[in-house]
């Protein structure tokens, strides 16, 4: 695991908007879409067009990753704490 997978699944313990983890980590639009994307591969996460709406589908976080909401899957959870 990466310190930025490390950082961004620390933000991912609830729901959190696109918008929030930008600002919150304070990184580029491509630096966090990549590791979101990083993330996903590995089903460390899942992703939510709403708040009450997860998406079962991967999405194409490149074109409408700006949009999502995100979550850490409990494989991510583990994978987080046994670092």
């Amino acid at each position: 695991m990466t310190d930025d997978e490390f950082d961004l699944l620390d933000e991912l313990y609830f729901l959190q908007s696109y918008d929030y983890l930008k600002n919150k980590l304070g990184w580029e639009d491509e630096r966090l879409l990549v590791t979101l994307d990083l993330l996903l591969q590995k089903a460390w996460i899942k992703c939510y067009s709403g708040p009450e709406e997860e998406i079962f589908t991967p999405p194409a976080l490149k074109e409408n990753g700006n949009e999502l909401y995100y979550l850490a899957s409990k494989q991510g959870l583990l994978r987080h704490n046994t670092r």
